[in-house]
């Protein structure tokens, strides 16, 4: 039976390069965005190098659409789950609770709901894998870059509990921290091309392959032996 790998968050970088790379091992792929545009256009490229994938244009900020949204999907055997926010770093000073609500819905409660809905069918057939994608703000906060952060590590800490329950139950959950701007992204473009302010000077942030990260999720689902990792291992900024 071939298996299904879901990309919530897919876009023309990690999740592009997660959909090829489980692809090409077999899996079918369902590729969960807002663009509906770009989803159609990614599902046919991938279509074109022999990998069977679906498009799901749906808005991961309201967690209410997520259970109709993977009982759309069908039985997903893995879940890749790493949007990005269109808000850029907020000095915690300057936070407020209507923002910090949506970056919640978006990096914490939407990725509860989705693991609440695959959870029960992974359980039963002893085996899937449940992997999130963040930034290291998540574990490494700096000054001026609050934000996303605290969601992010409520989101960590969430994994990791996942991790210790279900690791005899044949079911995986781990984490990876990006601490570079992914090449090929829209964040990446944005951010390079001025679009998109940060709020931080990103000259001295490293860039990193999104085929070297979704070769990292590889790793963390067939090695099963760690919740979390970071790339790259050290931080430059």
């Amino acid at each position: 039976m071939t298996r299904t790998i879901a990309v919530f968050g897919a876009g023309t970088g990690l999740g592009s390069s997660v959909a090829r790379l489980f692809g090409r091992d077999g899996y079918r792929v369902a590729l969960v965005a807002r663009d509906r545009a770009r989803l159609g256009t990614l599902a046919a490229e991938l279509a074109a190098e022999g990998i069977e994938a679906t498009a799901f244009a749906a808005d991961l900020s309201r967690p209410d659409e997520i259970p109709a949204l993977v009982k759309e999907i069908g039985p997903i055997d893995v879940v890749e789950y790493a949007p990005i926010a269109t808000e850029g770093f907020i000095p915690a000073a300057e936070l407020r609770a209507d923002t910090v609500r949506r970056l919640l819905d978006l990096h914490l409660l939407s990725f509860i709901e989705v693991v609440h809905a695959v959870l029960p069918g992974m359980v039963e057939r002893g085996d899937g894998a449940i992997l999130l994608g963040q930034g290291v703000s998540a574990t490494h906060p700096r000054p001026g870059m609050s934000g996303p952060g605290p969601a992010m590590a409520a989101a960590r800490n969430y994994v990791l509990s996942l991790h210790a329950e279900l690791k005899d139950q044949g079911v995986y959950a781990g984490v990876l921290h990006i601490g570079a701007m992914v090449t090929g992204s829209a964040g990446y473009r944005a951010m390079t091309g001025g679009q998109f302010d940060l709020g931080i000077d990103i000259s001295g942030i490293p860039t990193v392959d999104p085929d070297d990260l979704a070769a990292a999720f590889r790793d963390l689902m067939t090695g099963r032996d760690r919740a979390e990792l970071q790339v790259p291992e050290t931080l430059a900024f």
